[in-house]
């Protein structure tokens, strides 16, 4: 097995039109199976009490830090074991651990934004929002054939921004507010601008469900910002 992920180890932009589009359409496809996981995981979790509890829990004071520390390195660690896996059992076993803990992290926002409202009203308004933005986004890349790879440098350079201002505000008691869930919602399309241009360039046809998770990422890092900006609104 790790002898043909090495051989098929090229770019899918430089294979066959069919090569390509097979590679979008499983791409796509496990990016869809794996916003699937995330709403039967985290209806799991919140009907487990002691699992709401640990996640409200986890948003007291420097608690809630701690664990994105946590969340952010775990999640990287699953990225690059999907980038770089010889085999596809381990690319679903790294997309199902970046699930897990995706739909762990989410657990305190859900529950508050249910209990916020009494249903999934707001839920389902971002859910929908979200599907647009990002199938936007997405035909942007494909139809207009630009790379997006320049975004990398901006992108770094934003979300190191995001973490001071998090720290700072963590530190000095501020409450960062609604431009900051903009300024993030921003940061999060041009990632998936940046993601989906990698899919054709820097993945091979064997790496379909890695490819599937850096979208999945990106994809959740937006739904989570367009809630938050949407229960920002709904308490005006």
């Amino acid at each position: 097995m790790e002898g043909h992920y090495q051989a098929a180890a090229i770019a899918v932009s430089r294979e066959n039109e069919t090569v390509q589009a097979a590679f979008i359409r499983k791409t796509y496809m496990h990016v869809a199976l794996a916003v699937l996981g995330f709403v039967v995981v985290m209806t799991l979790f919140l009907n487990t009490p002691a699992i709401v509890n640990i996640g409200l829990s986890m948003m007291q004071g420097w608690t809630w830090l701690l664990v994105l520390g946590a969340f952010m390195f775990g999640t990287s660690y699953l990225e690059r074991w999907a980038m770089n896996a010889t085999n596809i059992r381990d690319q679903y076993l790294a997309l199902a651990g970046y699930v897990i803990l995706e739909a762990f992290i989410f657990v305190p926002l859900i529950y508050i934004a249910i209990a916020y409202t009494g249903s999934t009203e707001l839920i389902s308004q971002a859910a929908v929002i979200t599907l647009f933005l990002f199938s936007g986004l997405t035909a942007v890349v494909f139809v207009t054939g630009k790379d997006f790879s320049f975004l990398r440098s901006a992108l770094t350079v934003g979300f190191f921004i995001a973490i001071g201002l998090f720290v700072a505000g963590m530190i000095f008691g501020f409450s960062l507010g609604l431009w900051f869930s903009v300024a993030m919602v921003v940061l999060a399309a041009g990632s998936i601008l940046y993601q989906t241009s990698n899919v054709m360039n820097n993945y091979h046809k064997g790496q379909y469900v890695a490819a599937s998770l850096g979208l999945f990422a990106s994809l959740m890092l937006l739904f989570w910002y367009i809630l938050q900006i949407l229960m920002s609104l709904s308490g005006d």
